[in-house]
Parts: structure tokens; C-alpha cells; sequence
């Protein structure tokens, strides 16, 4: 197990509140418990330059040491964050002074994307310390994925190409609450050779209320949704800001704009279809209207409608596919079934699905009884695909999530080719220059927990 603190100090300040933490005497115990040879603990620091004088300062991470060994935890690692490359000199203090040896003094300055962190940390010789200290089956010949991650970092800087993705949300003033969205479009969009320009849109915006309000605001948000590429509606709870959503939904069905509905947006989509296609004007989410007389997404049939407490379907479920002829299956693989992790508590009504399987809104994902509704795609639309799960928490760098890699592609106008030669990537766009696979990497090694 590798514990990983930060905690940010004020040049000239004090050490902080870092006592209050309750999990830090935790900590301290279960060190003892899990031994010394499975437990490593890294304290990442900042090493302030101030304008005036120039110099790197060590006493912030100084001070944070000393305050962690007093309360019983010993770095391993420390992490000395920094604006500008640290001078050797600064990392020999920062080795004489809190009692570690050099090469358990690791630096980290800014660089020019994310994906060249794990490159520096390679570089200072981290893989070798962890082999050591936690006895690790790890090859001390740099290995392929690590040349494949290099190389990757170095094609990130070079995207040309853009495409823009309108994410319509109601936490759009608080972007860190769609981040694991964000990096899945990233994701996608760099396995496409492109970069990605994603606009945030206030949902509420889009409304027509907002338009008597504040005309500039109605028309700004509907001229980003109008240009993008694609739109992209993500999970969320509560009725504000729904009506917006919708809007962006049948803005993307009847102008066939690629799109991908995430939990309460593949909801939303339903009710949109229901609405204005099912001519069921008062279609509804009985989380919003629990007196709707066409109630297209219901409470989870187990849980008491009302009853907010435990009721969350949570963890990774399977879904399985019921036909062959699905989009969102061939992305995945050509699988008959999938994994992915769910947080939701209401759903799509299950006695209402022919009527709207009639008119071409097709229900390709059930759940391993075939009562929940996982994934519906449109007939006759370059992209319009809604999932009842979460993919974007499984997605990773060289492994994009599938619905979102669809997205992309079909922002891109790059789908049909992909699915006709077999959901693999054309050598101009493919990660050819990264590996010998000309698609992205299939048995990634990486864990998903639920």
C-alpha cells in the first residue's frame, strides 16, 4: 500500500491543521499491521520561489515533515512540487535536513501536460526505489509501456486537430466536479489523434426562462451547443436545469448531432423521445414529477419511492447485449456483455419500452434479468447513444471508454470507417507510433474497482 500526503504550507506561516486529520492516527496504526514491506508512505511538498529573491525555499517542506513525524509517520518519498526545475543543492537540503537519503527526494515541476509527470518520476528513478522497498516483481529494463507512455506524451503536444464537445451540465461553474468526464474525452480524443475543446454549458441557459432574463446568456450558450461537434449530457440529480437538457437533447436528435446521454442524461433522452416523438407531452422522471401520467423513468422498483436513504444501485453490474446490430457493442469489442459501474436510483420503465422500441429508439443493454434499461440507441442517427452506467470511471489514457471513443469518432466523421474495418484506428490516426497495435490497447493492465 503507498500512502500519498499533501498538504499546501504558507511561506512564513504556520505548520496548519494537519492534527485535525482523523485518518492520520489511523494511518499511524495501520503501518504496523500491514509491516514495513507493504506499506510506503510519500509526502508530496511544495518548494516555493518567490518573486523577490529567486531562491527555492525548503522550510515549508521542512516544517510538513517534521509535523508528520510527530505524529508518527516517516516519509519514505518526498515529493517536492515546483514551478521551475529544483536545483540540485535544494534537493541535498531538503535530504540533510529531514533525514532521508537523496534519491528518496523526488522533484516534480510544471510541465507542459499531465501525461509527462509519470515520465519524471521514471526518470528519478521511482520504479526502482518501489522494486526495492516493496520487494516488486518489476524488470529493471525500462519496459514497453512505459516507451509506449513516452511516446504518447510527446503526441499529446503535437495534436493539430480539434474537436469541440459541448458538455451540458448544471455544475459547469464547478469543472472539477465533471474531471473523470473530462478525461475521458481526452482520452478518446487523443487515441483519435485529435485535441479536445470542450465547452461547458450551463444547462439552465439553454431555457427559455433564461431567455427573458437574460437574453445574452440564452443566446451565448445556444451559439457553443450550435458549433460544437458533439454534445455530451452527463449524470446529476435534482429538476434544475432538466428542462435545459432536454432542449440540448432534441437539439442533437432532430439536427443529428452526435451525442451521449450519461445516467440522468440517457433518462432525459427517453423523456425527450417520449415527449416529442411519443407525443407524450407530459412524459416525465417521477424524481421530478412523481405524479406524471406517463412516468418514463421510475424509481427503482426495490426501493420506496421517496426513500433517499441507501437506496443507490452503486458498484460495477454487467449488462448484456440483446442484438448483434448495436453500435455501442461493436465499440466494445464485438462482447456480449459488459462491466461497468453504476450510481443511480431511478430508471427506465420497463412496461413502456415496446412503445418506444416501435419507433426506433432501440433498448440494446439490458441487465442480466433483462428488467433494467442499460443502453438505448436512435436508428438512423451518426450517434445517439445513452448509457445507464458511468464508462468515463474506467476509462484510461491508452485505453479510452468505448461510448465515449464513439462520440469523438463521430464528432469526428470518423465512425463508419472505424466500424468497418473492424473498430480499429487508420495508421494516420492510430497509436501505430506508440505500440505495434493499431488499436488502442485492449488488456491494459489496470484494475477497476468498484
Amino acid at each position: 500500500m503507498v500512502i500519498i500526503w499533501e498538504k499546501p504550507f504558507k511561506l512564513g506561516g504556520t505548520i496548519g491543521d494537519i492534527e485535525g486529520m482523523p485518518f492520520v492516527e489511523a494511518f499511524r496504526q495501520f503501518q504496523f499491521k500491514a509491516k514495513r514491506e507493504n506499506f510506503c508512505n510519500i509526502h508530496v511538498s511544495l518548494v516555493p520561489q518567490p518573486n523577490a529573491t529567486g531562491e527555492q525555499k525548503t522550510k515549508p517542506t521542512q516544517n510538513s515533515v517534521r509535523a508528520l513525524r510527530g505524529l508518527g509517520l516517516s516519509p519514505d518519498l518526498i515529493v517536492c512540487r515546483s514551478a521551475k526545475p529544483i536545483e540540485m543543492a535544494v534537493k541535498e537540503k531538503i535530504s540533510m535536513f529531514c533525514h532521508v537519503e537523496p534519491e528518496q527526494v523526488i522533484f516534480i515541476h510544471d510541465v507542459s501536460s499531465t501525461y509527462r509527470v509519470p515520465i519524471l518520476l521514471e526518470e528519478q528513478g521511482i520504479i526502482k526505489y518501489f522494486k526495492q522497498r516493496l520487494n516488486l516483481p518489476i524488470d529493471d529494463q525500462p519496459s514497453d509501456l512505459l516507451m509506449k507512455w513516452k511516446k504518447m506524451a510527446c503526441r499529446y503536444e503535437r495534436l493539430l486537430k480539434v474537436c469541440s464537445i459541448a458538455l451540458v451540465g448544471k455544475y459547469t461553474k464547478l469543472s472539477d466536479c465533471y474531471a473523470s468526464v473530462f478525461k475521458a474525452l481526452e482520452h478518446s480524443a487523443l487515441a483519435i489523434n485529435y485535441k479536445l475543446d470542450l465547452m461547458y454549458i450551463d444547462s439552465t441557459e439553454l431555457e427559455h426562462s433564461t431567455e427573458a432574463e437574460n437574453s445574452v446568456k440564452y443566446h451565448q450558450a445556444w451559439h457553443k451547443l450550435c458549433k460544437a461537434d458533439g454534445i455530451l449530457v452527463p449524470g446529476g440529480f435534482g429538476i434544475r436545469g432538466t428542462e435545459g437538457k432536454l432542449q440540448a437533447i432534441s437539439w442533437a436528435r432532430t439536427k443529428k448531432k452526435p451525442f451521449l446521454g450519461v445516467c440522468l442524461g440517457m433518462q432525459l433522452a427517453v423523456v425527450e423521445f417520449a415527449r416529442n416523438c411519443l407525443n407524450w407531452e407530459d412524459a416525465n422522471s417521477t424524481e421530478f414529477d412523481p405524479d406524471t401520467k406517463n412516468p418514463v423513468v421510475i424509481d427503482m422498483p426495490e426501493h420506496n419511492p421517496g426513500d433517499m436513504g441507501g437506496t443507490m444501485r452503486l458498484g460495477k453490474r454487467r449488462t448484456v447485449f440483446k442484438t448483434e446490430n448495436s453500435v455501442l457493442r461493436k465499440l466494445y469489442g464485438d462482447e456480449t456483455f459488459v462491466e461497468e459501474r453504476h450510481r443511480h436510483r431511478y430508471e427506465v420503465n420497463p412496461e413502456l419500452t415496446d412503445c418506444f422500441e416501435e419507433k426506433g429508439l432501440k433498448f440494446v443493454g439490458h441487465d442480466t434479468e433483462g428488467n433494467r434499461m442499460e443502453i438505448i440507441e436512435l436508428e438512423n442517427h451518426p450517434y445517439f447513444v445513452g448509457v445507464q452506467f458511468h464508462p468515463e470511471f474506467s476509462s484510461r489514457p491508452m485505453k479510452p471508454s468505448p461510448p465515449y471513443l464513439g462520440l469523438l469518432l463521430a464528432a469526428t466523421g470518423t465512425l463508419n470507417a472505424y466500424l468497418q474495418r473492424g473498430c480499429k484506428l487508420s495508421p494516420s490516426d492510430s497509436y501505430s507510433d506508440l505500440s505495434d497495435d493499431s488499436s488502442p490497447e485492449k488488456d491494459f493492465p489496470y484494475s477497476d474497482t468498484s
